[in-house]
């Protein structure tokens, strides 16, 4: 590490190639300019090293620092102190990114674990086959064939259980003969992550319609997922198969230092380090014109999803369908019919390049946005779950329980949430980000609200590969960006009485205490450097993270947005239906937020 003084990262996403130049500055690693070109995967230039030399010359002339050889078509190494680049690494989602389908016996257990293992390594998971997913086979195989993924994982069956049901599958996916999305002349990935005895069976079917290879069971026991060698087995493949198939990457590979990494599975190993070098639980979410990606890390178990239907410009009209328009109207806050509504909506889709021109515009981008986020997360929580087939120790208490799913996510546990995407990171003011998050997450407890100031994540994410140390000293000092803390008790409020009574002591010297009313959000400034020594003393039915009623002490950081006490209670959220009523709601939390300073004339 000593010797490196210089890292150029590129994230060839499916619209935009983003550059970044890391230069050692003293005793510590900085961002020292970000550049970014279109990408130039598809027609007419074919060539996504195109759009990665374009981006580079960018950050080559804003640092004035020469990165490229004399006729811009190859990045070069260091000369001297002022020329080339020590390492150049790449992430890419350009084409789509990775697109797979995954296969097992039981939809919830082993096709579940299959899915996880890919959704980690940075796939979009188009179907999921199953024994039980109510298909008769002859419409699988026409799914699998209509799809054409990039690749395929099979799973199935604990190691040393019935050999039966994987062979069954393998049969199926060989009657399929499943062409690839890109390329025509050489053959689909599968990989096998099932019961280790059906082995030989399963490679007898595929291995002369397939690439096939075999990799450790993802779930080698119904307690245990071993969901690592699939990821590492989809990351090589992804390299060997997928990319090299695409216009330009055999180039672009050869100029990488490491294999190029999906990018949101970059993203993901980002949200995965941060939260075991801090020992947190953390949730990030990843909101595009097209997806919405949710991670999550609870006591080290690291799960992601993509909403493939939820985004801010191609997909905004899935947001308004799987919403309703109650829904997306009640976050606008001034009055707009629903026919008004619809039709900006479906300019935006048929315009996604485009951004708000005006303040009403902002206002329900954000109201959508804050659908988008909410639908994601619900999606995350439904799949992030402990494992099921699982035999578990029940007590008395459990039979008035009858929650079958048993969620990972706990946000009463949630320690800090991250937020990324055109949306959150470039909104005009930061603690609009903040209360897109608060709204659309409904955060309970105590949790710190951050934001990837430039959509750095993908770019650190695969840094963090080979010097994890620069990675989260860059991450920390010029990506995320902290804009303070939530404190939002839950619970039902008691009448003419304050839910909590909250004792600050900040860092300054002064106090302060805060009597938290049913339905108020209070902002209280605290600097980024700053903190406060809080005593939370909530009612009997309240819980503000120790358990209903109980007193907690915490130490709260601030950020760029300070504090907000959101007083609102229940989860979900209670918004009037009434649109006097909510206009009244969103002026006075307007007033004391002060989202949009020009909302009173």
């Amino acid at each position: 590490m000593k010797n490196i003084r210089s890292i150029l990262i590129t994230d060839c996403g499916s619209t935009t190639t983003k550059a970044i130049l890391i230069e050692q500055q003293g005793d510590e690693y900085r961002l020292v300019t970000r550049g970014e070109a279109p990408t130039t995967v598809e027609a007419p230039v074919e060539d996504v090293t195109q759009g990665v030399l374009n981006s580079v010359y960018e950050v080559q002339e804003l640092r004035g620092r020469t990165l490229l050889n004399n006729d811009h078509s190859q990045i070069i190494t260091p000369q001297n102190k002022n020329e080339g680049v020590d390492i150049y690494i790449s992430t890419s989602s350009a084409g789509g990114g990775l697109q797979m389908m995954v296969a097992g016996v039981v939809h919830s257990m082993t096709a579940a674990s299959a899915a996880r293992a890919a959704l980690g390594a940075g796939a979009i998971v188009m179907d999921t086959i199953a024994f039980n997913d109510h298909r008769l086979a002859h419409e699988k195989v026409e799914r699998i064939r209509k799809l054409r993924p990039d690749m395929i994982l099979l799973a199935g069956g604990t190691d040393g259980g019935t050999t039966k049901h994987p062979i069954v599958l393998a049969e199926l996916l060989a009657a399929a003969q499943p062409k690839p999305r890109l390329g025509q002349s050489y053959n689909l990935p599968i990989i096998y992550a099932g019961n280790n005895e059906a082995r030989q069976q399963v490679q007898e079917q595929l291995e002369d319609k397939a690439a096939f290879q075999f990799v450790d069971n993802v779930r080698p026991t119904l307690d245990k997922e071993n969901l690592s060698p699939a990821r590492d087995a989809i990351h090589t493949l992804f390299m060997e198969h997928v990319m090299a198939q695409a216009p330009g990457y055999d180039k672009l590979m050869t100029w990488s230092a490491i294999p190029i990494m999906p990018t949101p599975g970059a993203v993901g190993l980002m949200i995965k380090t941060l939260a075991e070098r801090n020992k947190i639980n953390v949730v990030g979410v990843d909101i595009g014109g097209a997806t919405t990606d949710v991670f999550s890390v609870f006591h080290e178990t690291f799960n992601r999803t993509v909403s493939a239907n939820l985004g801010m410009s191609y997909s905004i009209s899935n947001v308004l369908a799987e919403s309703g328009m109650k829904q997306i109207q009640q976050w606008v806050p001034f009055d707009l019919n629903e026919a008004s509504l619809r039709d900006r909506i479906g300019n935006k889709m048929i315009r996604p390049t485009t951004i708000p021109q005006s303040l009403e515009e902002l206002k329900i981008e954000q109201s959508i946005a804050r659908e988008a986020l909410r639908l994601a997360f619900l999606h995350h929580k439904e799949f992030a779950v402990e494992l099921k087939g699982v035999e578990r120790k029940r007590g008395i208490g459990d039979a008035f329980n009858q929650n079958t799913d048993h969620s990972l996510v706990n946000l009463m546990q949630l320690e800090l949430l991250v937020g990324s995407g055109g949306v959150l990171s470039h909104a005009p003011r930061r603690i609009q980000s903040m209360m897109m998050m608060i709204d659309a997450f409904e955060v309970e407890a105590i949790t710190e609200i951050a934001v990837d100031s430039i959509f750095m994540m993908p770019h650190l994410g695969i840094l963090s590969t080979i010097h994890p140390q620069i990675a989260i000293e860059v991450f920390e000092k010029d990506c995320l960006i902290r804009l303070g803390t939530c404190i939002a008790p839950v619970g039902k409020p008691p009448r003419g009485k304050p839910s909590v009574v909250i004792d600050f002591a900040f860092s300054n010297g002064q106090k302060q205490t805060i009597n938290v009313i049913s339905g108020m959000l209070k902002h209280i400034p605290l600097g980024l450097n700053e903190t406060a020594e809080t005593l939370l003393t909530p009612a009997k039915q309240i819980d503000v993270g120790n358990g209903t009623g109980i007193r907690m002490k915490k130490i709260i950081r601030g950020g760029e947005c300070g504090i907000i006490i959101d007083g609102r209670g229940r989860r979900p959220l209670p918004v009037a239906t009434n649109s006097t009523e909510r206009l009244q709601m969103a002026q006075q939390w307007n007033d004391e937020l002060t989202l949009y300073p020009q909302t009173r004339p």
